[in-house]
């Protein structure tokens, strides 16, 4: 069989050298060759017989209690994506499983994707597990595509946080996890490559506790570790399930499940018992309803307790984020997915149990959040639309409330990850995906029509006034978006010729509409357009993209950094304008006072105070008209041309004629402005990285001598298994190419990730360094 193979291998190899000098071949030779070096080496190539893989048009269709909206979220490599890879293929969505270092896994299909081994973009599948119906989005673990978990998590009702057994929570972990966080969504952990060398389940379930401090229930235990595991262990039945391979094909759907007994391992057998016991005091603490139950009829024996109501009072404390499940397995193996999906099912909500206070105003209306835009190169926009209340469908009027405009969705999608297939109607807590929705994107709220949004706001408006609902006013709970970063890279973007500028426009606007964290603005002074990101990665991202999916050759300049502006003392400035335009006269005064602000937390907009005696004398077109003149002078300094924050901004005076135009009084205004932020103190911010660097023992030394010199603070040296993990905060000026640097320090072995932490104020010296470097001075 083996000679047979190699006869197979040696005759493609053969036609590939014949072919050599064809460039179109060259993508068929690599994956050539790939597949015959995995199929001979690796041995994966997992597949099930022709004729089993479900249609998507199979897909149930359940009552709302049975549909599970959920993410796969962790840090970078953790494995999430090979996780949902397998949960696809024991689902029967998918005939053969994919590998992210093959780059031809399911929700990895972009170019860049599959060439990096990561993911870049969110992508969304659907499937039916024991009778419930799954949306998944899997995210991205990089830093730089933070926006995209947050606006996944944004219409989530559940997650999963996977984690490296080996490293337990690691920096973009903590991240995802406050994200989570900040949307009240409960979610369960799957301690994930417990067949690596080096994982330990209790160091991953203690870092759990410990750094995002929320309470693990174990409800399973592994059977061995590393090299050893082969099964897990059920702590709620106190069975045991074991994973073998049948005729040699080791996919993972072959597993031995029966009770766990002394004579299989006595020591396993009490670990679980004492694990069970722990688990029933745990949720006794949290759950009062089970409190009662224990201390009643179980509280002399608690093996006899049923393990309907363990999981019952398990999914009560889950759902109230007292607690979350911790359960384990290795994705790769295949080992511990089935058990994760059924996990899903019984203790993550469905989407009824999630409480949204605007659903009352709707009823039975239709009510949508676009929350994703993807372009189609032949059906042109798809907007990705999770649906909270209504049924939505095709060839329908829909009211985009955000853009105060009426739309017409021609189709109706359900998305599998880059594959769609049409649909004829989707009912309440779903996620869909629609075209024809020419002007919605990224936060934009949809309802059936302007009417059902007006009756809706009277509806939130009387129950403010009763005091039935939140203060905070109908307007903020109706149009619910998503918080979108704000960049800390920009570089200059240029077309091959001036004839392609409009073709790189249009390339720009629609990226930007896919990716709101990507911004784009045009420099006043040179008319260079200059492109904003998250990170190295992401603009070199979005540049291949703009060569690949646009077809253009564009030049990136150097990567620069987005310094801030700000003041150090208190100033007052006056300016009138007084102009003739046709035949009126335009005439207006300002008097501004401006101070530091001097709260702990960031003031990125501006902070506008009026006097007293000029609060009630403004009209609202004129407090407007100011209002805008003000965030216009914001958006560039004086010292640099960056933009300003942690600014109070105090209108002592403005007095205007009665033919004079809102435009004029906010030019007067953004001019009074300049001229007070030039009077003042002026203030560079530069903004502060927390990096977290893992690196064996040996490269400690010469990694914080490094960082040393790049003006980098040292707040802790963990120890993880047998690295070290240095925490620090960095300026992002001292990080570019750090990853080549870090490489070479550590001949290959150090890894790293950084996240923007605040902005921070520049020595004198660094600053006027700063200053002469941009005005070519240094």
């Amino acid at each position: 069989m083996l000679r047979h193979k190699g006869k197979l291998l040696l005759s493609a190899l053969k036609k590939v050298y014949l072919h050599s000098q064809c460039t179109y071949c060259q993508k068929a030779r690599t994956l050539c060759v790939k597949k015959f070096r995995s199929h001979i080496y690796l041995q994966r190539n997992y597949s099930s017989p022709p004729g089993e893989v479900k249609s998507l048009r199979s897909i149930i269709t359940p009552p709302v209690s049975k549909i599970r909206n959920i993410g796969i979220m962790a840090h970078i490599d953790a494995g999430k994506t090979t996780t949902t890879e397998r949960m696809l293929y024991y689902s029967g969505y998918i005939r053969s499983l994919g590998d992210v270092d093959d780059g031809d896994t399911v929700t990895d299909f972009m170019a860049q994707e599959r060439e990096r081994g990561i993911t870049i973009q969110s992508a969304a599948v659907t499937f039916d597990w024991a009778g419930h119906r799954i949306n998944l989005i899997d995210t991205p673990g990089h830093v730089d595509f933070t926006l995209e978990v947050e606006r996944s998590l944004r219409v989530l009702d559940g997650a999963v946080a996977v984690f490296d057994a080996s490293a337990g929570v690691e920096a973009q972990s903590l991240t995802v996890w406050r994200q989570a966080d900040k949307h009240h969504i409960p979610r369960i952990c799957f301690l994930n490559k417990m067949d690596k060398t080096g994982a330990s389940f209790s160091y991953a379930v203690e870092s759990i506790e410990q750094k995002l401090k929320t309470k693990p229930l174990l409800l399973q235990l592994p059977i061995g570790e590393a090299k050893s595991f082969r099964g897990i262990v059920d702590v709620v039945t106190k069975e045991q399930v074991i994973w073998k391979p049948a005729t040699g094909l080791d996919d993972g759907k072959n597993f031995e499940q029966k009770p766990l007994k002394e004579a299989d391992s006595p020591d396993l057998l009490k670990d679980t018992v004492d694990a069970r016991t722990a688990l029933i005091e745990q949720v006794a603490d949290l759950d009062d309803e089970f409190a009662e139950l224990v201390l009643g009829e179980f509280s002399e024996d608690f093996d006899s307790l049923p393990a309907d109501k363990l999981r019952s009072a398990v999914r009560r404390v889950t759902l109230a984020h007292k607690a979350v499940p911790v359960f384990c397995g290795s994705a790769l193996k295949n080992k511990g997915v089935q058990p994760l999906l059924d996990a899903i099912t019984m203790y993550l909500p469905a989407p009824n149990e999630r409480s949204y206070e605007f659903l009352q105003w709707y009823r039975d209306d239709l009510c949508a959040l676009a929350f994703k835009v993807i372009h189609d190169k032949q059906r042109g926009p798809l907007v990705f639309v999770r649906i909270y209340s209504g049924t939505m469908k095709p060839q329908s009027a829909v009211y985009n409330i955000n853009k105060n405009c009426t739309e017409r969705m021609s189709r109706l999608l359900l998305p599998f990850a880059d594959q769609q297939i049409e649909i004829s109607s989707l009912t309440a807590g779903n996620i869909a995906l629609t075209v024809g929705l020419k002007q919605s994107a990224t936060g934009d709220t949809i309802v059936s029509s302007k009417a059902s949004a007006m009756a809706a706001a009277q509806k939130a408006e009387q129950d403010v006034r009763s005091g039935c609902g939140q203060t905070r006013g109908a307007e903020n709970l109706l149009l619910a978006g998503v918080e979108i970063p704000e960049p800390v890279f920009f570089c200059t973007i240029e077309p091959p010729s001036m004839a392609r500028q409009p073709d790189l426009e249009n390339a720009l606007a629609c990226l930007q509409r896919e990716d709101p964290s990507l911004k784009v603005k045009i420099d006043a002074d040179t008319g260079q357009t200059i492109l904003c990101g998250m990170g190295e990665l992401h603009i070199e991202i979005i540049h291949d993209r703009i060569k690949r999916e646009y077809r253009l050759e564009t030049y990136l300049g150097p990567l620069q950094v987005a310094y801030r502006e700000t003041i150090q003392n208190t100033v007052q400035a006056t300016d009138t304008l007084d102009r003739i335009v046709g035949d009126k006269r335009h005439q207006v005064s300002v008097e501004l006072h401006l101070r530091p602000w001097d709260e702990e937390w960031s003031a990125v907009a501006p902070v506008i105070e009026y006097a007293e005696n000029t609060s009630n004398l403004l009209q609202p077109e004129l407090r407007e008209a100011v209002e805008n003149g003000i965030h216009t002078s914001y958006l560039q300094g004086p010292l640099l041309g960056f933009p300003v924050q942690d600014v109070v901004v105090t209108v002592h005076a403005v007095n205007a004629n009665a033919d004079t135009s809102p435009t004029m009084v906010s030019a007067c205004v953004s001019r009074c402005m300049q001229k007070a932020l030039k009077k003042a103190d002026k203030q560079v911010l530069e903004p502060l990285m927390n990096l977290e660097i893992t690196v064996g023992e040996s490269h400690l030394g010469t990694v914080l001598g490094d960082l040393a010199q790049r003006r980098g603070s040292i707040q802790e040296i963990q120890s993880r298994q047998d690295n070290k993990v240095v925490i620090a905060s960095v300026p992002l000026a001292e990080m570019m190419g750090y990853s080549t640097v870090l490489r070479t320090l550590t001949s290959g072995s150090g890894t790293f990730t950084l996240e923007l932490a605040s902005y921070q104020a520049m020595s004198s010296h660094e600053q006027t360094a700063l200053v002469n470097k941009r005005i070519g001075l240094a």
